[in-house]
């Protein structure tokens, strides 16, 4: 089985990485880790998102140390949504699942920003499993 997470070092993606970690713990699993930044902002921000990215990163690979799943990351920056680079890595892959954290957004913040979440399960043909942070 192979699983493919969306990953963000906030509460919902470290969330969505424990759900992983257990799910792959049941199954055998090999986890594919993706961090995705569009990227096309100055170079400062860039650069900033870029480190944040890497301290982010550091820490989900010591916890998947720690748990002994197997798991490769895969780090984006090309322009594309993180919703696209998801999908990609699980056809690319033949994953089976795809895990990603969610967050409560109001009516307003969904018709006006888009949802990666939203593009994740419209856009492919996979199962998708959407975990909420604990409050």
């Amino acid at each position: 089985m192979k699983i493919v997470v969306g990953f963000k070092g906030t509460p919902e993606g470290k969330a969505a990485l424990d759900w992983a970690i257990q799910e792959a713990r049941q199954h055998a699993a090999e986890l594919f880790i993706v961090h995705s930044l569009r990227g096309g902002t100055d170079a400062k921000s860039e650069t900033d998102q870029v480190w944040q990215a890497r301290e982010e990163l550091a820490e989900a690979e010591q916890r998947l140390a720690d748990a002994g799943v197997a798991y490769t990351v895969r780090k984006y920056m090309r322009g594309k949504s993180p919703a696209e680079d998801l999908n990609d890595v699980v056809a690319k892959e033949g994953a089976d699942l795809i895990v990603i954290g969610i967050r409560r957004r109001s009516r307003t913040g969904k018709l006006l920003l888009g949802s990666n979440a939203q593009e994740i399960l419209l856009d492919g043909d996979w199962p998708v499993v959407a975990v909420k942070a604990k409050e």
